[in-house]
């Protein structure tokens, strides 16, 4: 009896795990016809050198790539991150998204002791769902001389 019982718990699985990587590959099948199905569209290029280096945004599919934003002006990085975070939330709008429907952001700081004053500025800036975020202290600083920096990548 106990051989029935292990070897129906065992088809049981099969079939959970069958099922489970149909449905699953499937999920994994739209996502990826979704990406590959549209064509790469760019945003506010930088046009400040003949061949231009990179787009302020980047979309595929129904995702959105912000390039990093940083604050070139004299402040503090309580001044710096509010600016920073408007020009993602500018460049988000221009792109289709916004700030609550950012997935990612990645934080650059020029002095790990800013951390919580960054943090400060930075509080509800997203929504009450905050995206995930890394946040690092750069060596040697930041480009530009801004006291932060940030990108992001959303969806649409």
């Amino acid at each position: 009896m106990k051989t029935t019982t292990n070897g129906r718990r065992s088809l049981l699985k099969k079939i959970a795990a069958s099922a489970t990587g149909i449905f699953g590959m499937g999920f994994l099948a739209k996502a990826e016809t979704a990406i590959h199905s549209s064509e790469k569209q760019v945003g506010n290029i930088s046009t400040d050198q003949e061949i231009p280096l990179f787009s302020g945004h980047t979309k595929q599919g129904n995702l959105v790539f912000v390039a990093g934003k940083g604050a070139h002006f004299k402040g503090d990085v309580a001044a710096h991150t509010k600016h920073v975070l408007d020009e993602l939330e500018k460049e988000l709008k221009s792109a289709g998204s916004s700030m609550e429907k950012v997935l990612k952001v990645n934080v650059y700081l020029a002095d790990l002791a800013d951390y919580d004053k960054m943090n400060e500025a930075y509080r509800g800036r997203f929504g009450k769902k905050p995206p995930v975020r890394t946040t690092v202290a750069t060596y040697g600083g930041v480009p530009g001389d801004s006291l932060v920096e940030m990108d992001c990548i959303a969806y649409v």
